[in-house]
């Protein structure tokens, strides 16, 4: 009788894990943040300069901010599966698209009552934001920067409603942009760490 002996062969099939991201996301991701980086930026330079020479072109200003975050978090959400696969940028679409309106209407009261819902919104998209990082942190990379961004907009959305309730303050444009400025250079830094990657 013939006897086989295995002499301690391992399986020839083998089974090769990555952590890698795959290119054609971090492209599209770095692209995204990027845009947004750009974009935020500029809005920073207007609202430092004419937003805050002309009241009217600032009020303009502000409800552009949460309309182009709503178009923004659309635009991503529909890259990645659509909205009903995006929960929390589905809700970040629809309460930014709200809050246009929202500062739209509290613009023909005061500014105060514009930082008020400012402050209401950067809290929500904060927390939404945040949400959406944690839950891609294995399937996008460098979302560190946006975990930070959005308990950062958190934080300064309590800021500004403590400011709305202070009758004596002067509020413009400006409070405002110094927040954007933060938003522009945590994208930025996410859409460096994707850039690097790729190469």
């Amino acid at each position: 009788m013939r006897r086989h002996h295995l002499q301690g062969k391992k399986p020839t099939m083998t089974m090769t894990m990555t952590a890698d991201i795959p290119t054609s996301n971090r492209n599209r991701l770095a692209g995204y943040y990027a845009i947004r980086a750009i974009v935020s930026t500029l809005w920073v330079a207007l609202a430092f300069t004419i937003g805050k020479a002309h009241p009217t072109l600032g009020v303009a200003l502000i409800v552009a901010y949460p309309a182009w975050d709503s178009l923004a978090n659309y635009v991503d959400a529909k890259s990645n599966g659509g909205l009903r696969a995006n929960p929390s940028q589905m809700l970040n679409v629809v309460i930014s698209a709200i809050v246009t309106l929202a500062v739209a209407v509290a613009a023909t009261r005061d500014f105060h009552a514009v930082i008020a819902v400012i402050g209401i919104w950067a809290a929500l998209a904060g927390i939404l934001q945040l949400s959406t990082a944690v839950r891609r942190w294995r399937t996008a990379g460098a979302q560190w920067p946006m975990i930070l961004s959005g308990g950062q907009s958190a934080l300064a959305g309590a800021i500004f409603v403590k400011k709305a309730t202070d009758a004596t303050a002067s509020l413009s444009v400006g409070d405002v942009a110094p927040y954007a400025a933060f938003g522009a250079f945590y994208f930025a830094i996410s859409a460096a760490i994707l850039f690097l990657k790729r190469r």
